[in-house]
């Protein structure tokens, strides 16, 4: 993924999110039977919201996908 150019960073940032994701959903549910990695948000007494961290990564990743397919596309320079 380091060696891409440029132009595709974005993209292999997007699929390594989606999948780094998904095996940490798949270890956390072979190894406990469950999913654990979850945040749990509190604003004094009232409860915001719990986020899990596997599936924000997926969520991030097919945003990014999503992204960059309204990114204008780079031009190609020919060479003489």
């Amino acid at each position: 993924m380091y060696r891409s150019k440029a132009t595709q960073k974005l993209n292999n940032i997007a699929y390594a999110l989606i999948i780094g994701g998904a095996l940490g959903n798949l270890f956390d549910r072979l190894w406990h039977g469950f999913v654990v990695d979850m945040i749990d948000f509190y604003v004094g007494d009232w409860h915001f919201a719990t986020f899990n961290l596997a599936d924000s990564a997926i969520c991030i990743g097919a945003a990014l996908i999503v992204l960059e397919g309204f990114l204008p596309k780079p031009t190609v320079k020919e060479q003489a």
